[in-house]
């Protein structure tokens, strides 16, 4: 969430910077300015009549102890305006508080200067492609008919347990399912993360806290009696681990790990661009979550999405980096660098991994704080990433190393799957 008082200083940027966004309501920034200008006034007029009653009540007393009843009488007979003054203008702070706060939620994170503009996913910039394109056979087969072929995932019957969008891996396919979440929990652990586990819904407070409300209610399960939602990705549990907490400037950056079941209802998706796992109702992934002081934050988002790369690399995966323009975005990140594997068998890149660095925005939600140098209180800056979500790893693993013979395990997953080939 932005700030009132960085609003006021700096409108001009602010408005600047939301346009790289795409920003459709502008308005609200100066709403935002007149909500606080209302706000301050009525805080003052607060302060000023409270004073009267405060410097009246010592007045009273004064002149009752001096035996000066009626002078004391005279004063009292004011006290009851002061009081019905003090409650009209306490419920008018109250009630434009919360409209402050009500237009505030709604402002977008602003995007880092390196952001580029644009408004649609063809505007991202490339920042880097590594890896050599596989070339396959005339006949080489899409994932979801290899999974069919080699009895790995069964995407009807989940249509018959549950619904589309919710496959069930079977035999070698649930193998491998459960290697890559292994692997990239024990790479995340070599760089340093702490691995969590952790609830599968979160409350209404943490989805606010990492922005996911009210940007995208309409995107998550509601499980209504309870008040819950379930999880789009772990960063919201995690991150909302340090809600309302003040660290220490010794204990950043904190380093979190995470594996969890996914779950978006991707509501309007349809066509052949999300056939099989390129596009799920429910999906594993392994979140890295990272709390950092201010002035490391983007070297940080440098090497998280190294890290990410390096697991890329390691499955022998092509792929390309993209920093995302300001309306491919988040609503809640101010810079954000994808990463995308080549599926060879369908010939397009697939997005397998999202690295964000969120500055201040979720740690002003979550009043994620640490103490400074100077012993005062700060906030955090907050990053996550993508390491990594596995139904197109899997899709582009099972696509790019099929042969005559079956499918090729990478080299580092076989200790993991205890099998080199899906033959």
């Amino acid at each position: 969430m932005l700030q009132v008082s960085y609003i006021r200083d700096n409108r001009e940027q602010v408005l600047e910077r939301l346009a790289v966004k795409n920003f459709k309501q502008p308005i609200l920034v100066d709403e935002v300015i007149q909500l606080d200008d209302k706000r301050r006034s009525t805080q003052t007029q607060l302060d000023s009549v409270s004073a009267q009653a405060n410097s009246a009540s010592k007045q009273i007393g004064d002149l009752m102890r001096a035996g000066k009843k009626d002078e004391a009488d005279a004063i009292k007979a004011n006290t009851g305006a002061w009081k019905e003054e003090i409650k009209q203008l306490g419920d008018l702070l109250t009630a434009v508080e919360e409209e402050l706060q009500q237009k505030l939620v709604l402002l977008p994170n602003l995007p880092h200067s390196s952001v580029p503009k644009g408004s649609t996913p063809e505007e991202n910039e490339v920042v880097l492609t590594n890896g050599a394109i596989p070339e396959l056979p005339a006949n080489a087969l899409p994932h979801w008919e290899l999974a069919a072929k080699y009895n790995l995932i069964d995407f009807e019957l989940g249509v018959k347990i549950t619904g589309a969008g919710f496959p069930v891996y079977k035999g070698k396919g649930a193998k491998l399912q459960r290697a890559l979440i292994s692997f990239f929990l024990d790479e995340a652990e070599k760089a340093g993360y702490d691995e969590v586990m952790l609830p599968l819904m979160v409350n209404e407070a943490s989805g606010f806290g990492t922005g996911q409300l009210p940007d995208k209610e309409g995107q998550m399960y509601f499980v209504g009696n309870d008040n819950l939602y379930l999880i789009p990705t772990a960063e919201v549990p995690i991150t909302n681990l340090y809600r309302d907490v003040i660290l220490k400037a010794d204990e950043l950056p904190v380093k979190n790990c995470g594996y969890t079941p996914c779950f978006r209802r991707e509501a309007g998706s349809y066509g052949a661009h999300v056939r099989g796992l390129n596009r799920l109702h429910q999906f594993d992934k392994v979140e890295i979550v990272q709390v950092v002081h201010p002035d490391h934050s983007y070297d940080v988002h440098e090497k998280m999405s190294l890290h990410v790369q390096g697991l890329l690399q390691k499955l022998g995966l092509p792929y390309r980096v993209l920093r995302l323009c300001g309306g491919d975005m988040s609503f809640t990140a101010a810079l954000t660098h994808d990463m995308e594997t080549w599926s060879a068998a369908q010939q397009r890149w697939l997005e397998v991994s999202s690295v964000s660095n969120f500055e201040t925005f979720q740690a002003s939600r979550l009043k994620l704080r640490f103490r400074n140098a100077e012993g005062k209180t700060q906030l955090a800056h907050t990053l996550n990433g993508s390491a990594l979500a596995l139904p197109r790893i899997v899709a582009t693993l099972l696509e790019n190393n099929q042969t005559e013979k079956g499918i090729k395990i990478p080299e580092v997953l076989v200790p993991y799957t205890r099998f080199e080939w899906i033959d």
